[in-house]
């Protein structure tokens, strides 16, 4: 059985709340719930979530050594920040760069992330769908 991370960043804690027709109405909880359940055979999935850009570095940090994967939903960290990636780059876990919206078809300062070229994939615009494409992808 594989050891999954999920790690989401700023804002995400608002997920079913916030700007329903970019994110949905359904909350990560009651996604994770059901993501536990069909893969509870093949993955421990963990989560963690911190609108706090240091905090999630040093998730990374903590798990990255000893974890098989980690899918990071970085929210706007993703569009300026270095410092996710070099965390990324210092564990050998795997890490899957997820988005919930299509950020390509967003504003234009969406279409650049800085940690893609760290990440060994990037899910995008399948609604909260990207977070079990990631771990297909890592399992």
């Amino acid at each position: 059985m594989k050891k999954i991370q999920i790690i989401n960043g700023p804002n995400l804690n608002l997920l079913g709340r916030r700007e329903p027709g970019v994110y949905g109405s359904e909350s990560f909880d009651g996604f994770l719930a059901v993501l536990r359940e069909t893969y509870k055979e093949r993955a421990q999935i963990d989560f963690f979530q911190s609108n706090i850009e240091g905090e999630l570095i040093n998730r990374i940090h903590e798990v990255g050594f000893d974890y098989d994967g980690i899918i990071l939903n970085a929210g706007a960290y993703t569009h300026t920040s270095i410092a996710l990636q070099d965390a990324i780059r210092a564990v050998p876990a795997p890490v899957v760069e997820v988005h919930i919206s299509n950020v390509h078809a967003r504003e234009a300062f969406r279409h650049v992330s800085m940690i893609a070229g760290a990440c060994r994939g990037v899910v995008c615009g399948f609604g909260l769908d990207s977070y079990r494409l990631a771990l297909e992808g890592l399992l």
